[in-house]
């Protein structure tokens, strides 16, 4: 599998964008990001955006990318999944006739260029040729992560979360972790109370996994803390652990390297 970043980050900032990774050009997780990198044909191949939660730095691509579909008038169209309570929150919240078109009746209900699909957790889907699992993590809110195989490669993205059990032991063996480590220790009350992690908190999460990742993959990190979160992971001497970044478009190949 081929994962291009196009953000990666824990807040906006000048060369920092928020969350959504694209794999192998068609398949999105999470839509923090999408129209800043993408053009217009890059936008049209997309087919799929696997959303882990309703947080708007994680879905705020969508909106746009809809109304950039209808514009083109190619008939491009994509499929929303997630879990129940997310889908509501995007149809109620966002995408309401009200804050931004309702596109899954636009062109027409029976063509719209958003579809929806519910995920019910941990069962398998298969999207478009990948296996596609959701596990429940422990967020502010309701929010899944996503174990996904393919070519014999697994990968497993959390999205945002805290500390959490069930997802160690089930999980399986993974040829890369996305993961996010938004906060310092010092602010690890800050990270527990809104679920998320810190370089240590990190640590305890990933000594659950009977068998390491062959990649850990760092990202969301708080722009405002940056520095410092860098500085404490490389002191943990963490092993195969990479820190993502997207000032600029980012590629990642796992599996066949």
């Amino acid at each position: 599998m081929k994962i291009r970043v196009l953000g990666c980050s824990g807040a906006e900032f000048p060369d920092r964008r928020p969350s959504a990774f694209l794999i192998d050009d068609t398949l999105l997780l999470d839509a923090g990001t999408i129209g800043a990198v993408l053009n217009s044909r890059e936008q049209e191949a997309v087919q799929q955006v696997l959303v882990t939660h309703a947080h708007l730095d994680h879905i705020r691509g969508i909106p746009l990318l809809a109304d950039n579909l209808i514009v083109s008038n190619r008939g491009g169209s994509i499929e929303v999944m997630g879990s129940a309570t997310t889908l509501s929150a995007i149809r109620e919240h966002i995408m309401n006739g009200v804050i931004w078109p309702d596109f899954n009746l636009i062109p027409s209900p029976e063509r719209p260029v958003v579809r929806y699909l519910t995920m019910k957790p941990e069962k398998p889907y298969l999207v478009n040729g990948y296996h596609v699992t959701a596990y429940p993590v422990n967020h502010s809110i309701p929010t899944v992560a996503y174990r996904i195989e393919h070519g014999g490669t697994t990968i497993l993205y959390t999205g945002d979360t805290g500390p959490t059990e069930r997802l160690w032991k089930v999980v399986g063996e993974l040829d890369a972790l996305i993961i996010e480590v938004s906060f310092p220790d010092e602010l690890e009350g800050l990270a527990l109370k809104t679920g998320h992690l810190t370089p240590r908190l990190l640590l305890i999460e990933l000594n659950k996994l009977p068998v390491p990742p062959r990649r850990i993959l760092v990202s969301h990190l708080k722009p405002q803390h940056d520095t410092t979160i860098r500085e404490q992971l490389r002191r943990l001497e963490i092993r195969n652990l990479e820190l993502l970044s997207d000032g600029a478009i980012h590629k990642i190949m796992i599996g066949g390297e």
